[in-house]
């Protein structure tokens, strides 16, 4: 099958999956099933894409790619329908449900965003390219592994603090002693690696002379744009005002963390980084600061 056809039909179970969810959460007036939709999506086009495969398992690349890709969204899948039934409710939704444009929209969305981060894996599988992986693609597989545990485990390691009452005021548990977002690290950091270890899946000479595997970066550019850019989540969502709760429960120590502790990717030795590299490579802009006098989150 030509990778064509491959993303073109992952286009329509995606639509699919995502028009009949919004039809039947709309009569019901429900988010409930909303990210369980979005997880469930992820493996669909996983597995059809590894069917397509001419040489699945015969193919290195694609059956590691493949299991790290499900290990990843299988994670979010569970994560995500256990924090839906905790929660019993979706602030993101609030208003919304009973407006059909605007609920469409949030599972539009969804849909494009399954399709971009799933591009790498789909460019992988429906490539008849099989060479063996190199010893920098093992650097790449080592990578998308070491950021997929890192966002498991900063979403275990949260959520038990949260279930035994928000000790210390802010979380600095396990991973997140050494970042104040681990989980949002190892999400971006996968899909750049992805997106990376698909360069030899090219079917061109060399995978820089190949526009659909340029086009692919939009998975690893996306994820990246909404978890540092985009105000109802990610970063822009946890910090700035909505750091109000922490500066006045416990201004010092919760100041003293942001001092030693990398917004994103998780170190030692942060609070000796130079300012300037902190604002630029370390991403750890000056919009994420806390103005007092804003509103913010209550816990």
């Amino acid at each position: 099958m030509s990778q064509a056809f491959v993303y073109a039909v992952s286009v329509g179970i995606t639509a699919l999956i995502q028009l009949s969810g919004f039809a039947v959460a709309f009569a019901l007036q429900t988010e409930t099933f909303y990210d369980i939709l979005g997880g469930t999506n992820f493996l669909a086009l996983a597995a059809w894409s590894a069917w397509c495969s001419a040489a699945f398992f015969s193919n290195t690349r694609q059956i590691i790619a493949t299991a790290l890709f499900v290990l990843s969204r299988g994670w979010l899948l569970v994560f995500l329908a256990w924090r839906a039934h905790e929660r019993k409710g979706d602030s993101r939704f609030d208003g919304v449900k009973d407006k059909f444009g605007r609920f469409l929209l949030f599972w539009v969305v969804q849909g494009v965003w399954v399709m971009l981060i799933s591009m790498p894996n789909l460019f992988i599988n429906s490539s008849a390219a099989n060479r063996p992986l190199t010893w920098f693609d093992w650097v790449l597989v080592g990578g998308f592994a070491y950021a997929v545990i890192v966002e498991i485990l900063a979403d275990i390691q949260k959520a038990n603090w949260v279930q035994a009452g928000r000790p210390g005021g802010f979380c600095q548990v396990g991973v997140w002693a050494y970042s104040r977002h681990p989980n949002y690290f190892g999400e971006i950091f996968q899909w750049w690696c992805a997106w990376a270890l698909a360069y030899n899946s090219s079917e061109h000479a060399a995978g820089y002379s190949d526009p659909l595997w340029w086009i692919c970066i939009l998975s690893p550019a996306f994820t990246m744009h909404i978890l540092l850019n985009l105000a109802p989540t990610g970063i822009t969502n946890a910090e700035g005002k909505n750091l109000k709760r922490y500066y006045e429960k416990c201004p010092d120590e919760y100041a003293e963390y942001r001092k030693n502790t990398s917004i994103l990717i998780p170190m030692i030795g942060y609070r000796h980084v130079p300012l300037g590299l902190k604002r630029t490579i370390f991403f750890d802009f000056e919009r994420y600061e806390y103005r007092p006098g804003g509103s913010g989150k209550k816990d």
